[in-house]
């Protein structure tokens, strides 16, 4: 019996190549070397087969990683040696027949028996609070789904009986017409397209294979998500047909509104809205931050709409060593109602800027500062 070929060697793939890089190197072999395209040809046959055999084992994580480890030794046994493999099975056991499925007619000569057909992703909704996302949480979910029937084990037969090969189709689960030189194919009336009957159904699944449960996962939500995050974890959709792997799980997160903050991707934006007198001589501002409270000082002479930036106090980026910043938004405010000392305090003020003797002006702001209540006032 000759040696097996390294299963990267036969997809033409490096040891490195992801799921859809396996994918694509299949499906092109097969669709290349398929018997039906190529009658008579055992060497395109016996290729053919060699890819579909190290497609199964690749494009199963687990079998990847036993191969990986421990070569053809690792995985023997578990592809039964494609008996019958041949123009009986399909690439498209996996793909669907692209003639069938997407045209509605086929090549000549193609049989096939019950699919595999993976399970169906499923999507669910999590809103998290603004602090969840900004330190990460960890939030248990329960998701509706569809699994295997542990009563027949998905076959959908009761147990103790079996499927049986449906007679009017003969397993193709098609029934074709010629017209021409080509064939069309219709889904099989007495299976619906199966390949096969239940004459005694599972009364737990009623002959679907699949029952109702809720599923419990954890939702790992990381530091610094925000709203459009997408969470993906693998096989944790509904089970699939025939043997087909399951399906993914997608966690949507949408991040709830904080009324301290405002976010600007992964910085923070604080608003703060201070005195004339604290613009112009300068103040002590304390702020919240996500850990603590934070002290800023305010420098003198502080313009209304100025952006300070406190580095490193925002959101974690995804996946990366750093952080963003912390940015505060300063508004001075105009009062709109003076009292008399005030009024002329201003006016005072407004007399010494024409000359601006910078002592006075300074005594003339800690008066002002005084009058409206800013006792505070730096000296």
């Amino acid at each position: 019996m000759a040696e097996k070929r390294d299963y990267y060697a036969v997809l033409g793939v490096a040891r490195t190549a992801s799921e859809d890089e396996i994918k694509r190197a299949y499906r092109k072999l097969a669709l290349k070397c398929h018997p039906d395209h190529n009658p008579g040809d055992a060497g395109a046959e016996r290729q053919f087969k060699e890819a579909a055999e190290a497609y199964e084992v690749l494009r199963d994580p687990n079998r990847r990683a036993q191969y990986d480890q421990f070569g053809h030794a690792g995985v023997s046994g578990g592809f039964n040696g494609f008996g019958g493999f041949g123009s009986a099975e399909d690439i498209f056991a996996h793909f669907g027949d692209i003639f069938g499925d997407l045209f509605g007619f086929g090549m000549a000569g193609g049989r096939r028996g019950p699919r595999a057909k993976a399970g169906a992703d499923l999507r669910y909704d999590l809103t998290v609070s603004f602090m969840q996302a900004a330190k990460g949480a960890e939030i248990p979910l329960r998701i509706p789904r569809k699994t295997t029937c542990d009563e027949c084990g998905g076959t959908g037969a009761a147990p103790g009986t079996e499927r049986e090969t449906c007679a009017q189709c003969g397993g193709s689960g098609q029934m074709r017409q010629s017209r021409g030189l080509l064939q069309f194919a219709m889904p099989c009336s007495a299976c619906r397209g199966k390949g096969y009957v239940i004459p005694k159904p599972c009364p737990k699944c009623k002959g679907g294979g699949l029952v109702h449960e809720m599923y419990n996962l954890t939702a790992r939500v990381p530091a610094g998500v925000d709203t459009g995050t997408r969470l993906c974890y693998r096989s944790a959709g509904e089970a699939g047909a025939n043997g087909g792997p399951p399906g993914d799980l997608y966690v949507y997160v949408s991040v709830e509104e904080n009324k301290t903050f405002r976010r600007q991707g992964q910085d923070l934006v604080i608003a703060r809205s201070v005195s004339f007198p604290q613009a112009a001589l300068g103040h002590r501002l304390v702020i919240p931050g996500l850990e603590s409270e934070l002290e800023f000082e305010m420098p003198k002479g502080t313009q209304s709409g100025t952006v300070f930036r406190l580095p490193g106090k925002g959101l974690p980026y995804l996946g990366q060593d750093r952080t963003g910043d912390l940015l505060i938004e300063i508004t001075v405010n105009t009062p709109t109602s003076l009292n008399a000392q005030q009024e002329a305090l201003l006016r005072e003020f407004a007399e010494l800027e024409k000359n601006k003797p910078l002592k006075s002006v300074k005594k003339m702001m800690r008066k002002l500062g005084k009058a409206m209540g800013m006792e505070d006032m730096e000296s």
